[in-house]
Order: structure tokens, then C-alpha cells, then sequence
């Protein structure tokens, strides 16, 4: 791996928390791909556009791009090796050969100088040690006109029935695990242009969107999954059995009430953020 800036997230991404999201892929696949429509629209990709996907985990939206750049590229970076070894196997298991899968911290990664055309994230991107930083590292290998499109996390909000199904747990949460510091740093607009601002990105936007976040196929699976997660476990674990196993019968009742034919789905919002380089 290159030079590293966020010595922190590398740590943590390539300890228990990568290695838990690498041999869970496909759940954390189907709980963020409800946002993926808005942000590839956003995105625009072309048949022969070079593509960098940053922060791009096991891979799902960098094989996503490469398919609508059928002749040309999508390069997928990431700070975590679990992540890209499963993002490796599942694109030869694909057979899409235009990807490839870089482990560097984009911030100062060398990326080459103009070689992409459109630069994409899935919420990778609020982890970095200096956003502004980062974020003239990614545009100096943005072409002239070349697009940006990422999605950040908005602050939660009570009213959401996300919000009132895990209440329980999180009110016993004290601080974000180690891969999760930083989660909320781009979830205010205001901060979002300014820090694109500072990086030299113009005709910058950012608008809300909503989508339905998939859990699991009924409750019982669905927090399963929730208290398995490494931000949930790095919490709760160290409570009296009895204070979980409270919590956990909380959570699952409320669960129940959002179970479908199609699995538990919890409306979710994030922010869409656009912009180019000049």
C-alpha cells in the first residue's frame, strides 16, 4: 500500500471491523444499495469513461460502474485489504475484467494526474484526515469537466422510523467504533461545499434522498444483523447480559412491525452530492 494519512481508519479498517463487513459484503450490499439509482443517475457514466470509485469496500458499486463503462475502466480504491481481497474474487466471479482494485488512502494517493473521468462514492468519503486535502487529491485526476458524485450520511432524525426501531440500542451507545469516527463529517451541506469549495470543485449541489434500507428477511434476521455490527457490538458488549438481551427484545418487537413480503425495509435519507472540476 502507498503513503497513508489516516493512520487511524487503516488501522481500524483492516482489523476486525474490514474483515467483518469483507465476510458480511452481501448484507452491507443490500442495506446501502437502496441509494445506488440516485447516485449512479448522478453520475452519469459513459461507454468509455475512466472511473474511480472511492472508498469502495467489497466493490459492489465499482463493478456496477465498469459495466456501464463498457470500454473503459472503473478503479475501485479502498484503505482496507479484507475489503479488496472480496471485491477481487467477487469481480473474477463476475467476469468483468475492467476493474481494478487499488488498497492506498486517496488523500494522498497518487492517483494519475487528469486520467478519470467521472470519480464516484457509495459513503466513502467522510473518513478522510483532511477532507479538503482529500478532495484536491481526487480532483487533480478528475479531468477538466470531470464529475463527482458521492452520497454522505444526513443526520439521523427521531421522526424516522429507522431512528424509533434501533432507539433502544442507541441510547446506550457511548462513541463510535474506530472505523466509525468520522461517519457524520459530511452530513451538513453548508460543510460539504465548503469544503469542495476549498478544493478547487465548482457547480457544486447537494440534495436529499430518501430510499428504503433493507435489514433482513424478517426481524429475528434483521437484528441478527444489526447487533452483529462491529459500531453495535464495540458498545454493547461490555453490558450485563441482561441489559442486551433487553434491549435486543426491544428492538425486535419493533422490528416486527416493518417485516414484508420482501424482507424489513426502513426508509433511510442520505445527501447526494454533485460537483466538477473546472
Amino acid at each position: 500500500m502507498q503513503e497513508i494519512a489516516n493512520n487511524r481508519q487503516a488501522q481500524a479498517w483492516n482489523g476486525p471491523e474490514g474483515v467483518h463487513w469483507a465476510d458480511h459484503h452481501d448484507r452491507f450490499d443490500r442495506l446501502n444499495g437502496g441509494f445506488d439509482d440516485a447516485l449512479f443517475a448522478a453520475a452519469a457514466i459513459r461507454e468509455a469513461d475512466r472511473v474511480l470509485d472511492i472508498g469502495c469496500g467489497t466493490g459492489q458499486t465499482t463493478r456496477r460502474a465498469a459495466r456501464q463503462a463498457g470500454s473503459g475502466r472503473a478503479v475501485g480504491i479502498d484503505i482496507s485489504a479484507p475489503m479488496l481481497e472480496r471485491a477481487r474474487v467477487l469481480s473474477a466471479e463476475e467476469r468483468i475484467p475492467n476493474t481494478v482494485f487499488e488498497q492506498g488512502d486517496a488523500e494522498v494517493h497518487p492517483f494519475p494526474s487528469g486520467g478519470t473521468d467521472v470519480a464516484i462514492s457509495r459513503g466513502g468519503v467522510m473518513f478522510f484526515a483532511d477532507h479538503a486535502a482529500a478532495f484536491t487529491n481526487i480532483g487533480r485526476t478528475l479531468r477538466p469537466g470531470g464529475r463527482l458524485a458521492f452520497i454522505s450520511p444526513s443526520m439521523p432524525d427521531p421522526r424516522r422510523e429507522s431512528a424509533q426501531v434501533f432507539a433502544p440500542a442507541h441510547a446506550l451507545m457511548r462513541e463510535p467504533s474506530p472505523a466509525a469516527r468520522g461517519m457524520m463529517s459530511l452530513s451538513d451541506p453548508a460543510r460539504i461545499q465548503e469544503v469542495l469549495a476549498e478544493a478547487g470543485f465548482a457547480d457544486v449541489t447537494t440534495v436529499p434522498v430518501e430510499g428504503l434500507v433493507h435489514w433482513g428477511r424478517d426481524a429475528a434476521d434483521a437484528a441478527d444483523f444489526f447487533f452483529a455490527m462491529s459500531p453495535v457490538r464495540f458498545n454493547l458488549d461490555s453490558l450485563p447480559v441482561e441489559v442486551t438481551a433487553a434491549v435486543r427484545e426491544e428492538v425486535t418487537t419493533a422490528l416486527r412491525r416493518h417485516e414484508t413480503p420482501e424482507g424489513v425495509r426502513l426508509g433511510g435519507a442520505v445527501w447526494l452530492t454533485t460537483a466538477t472540476r473546472p
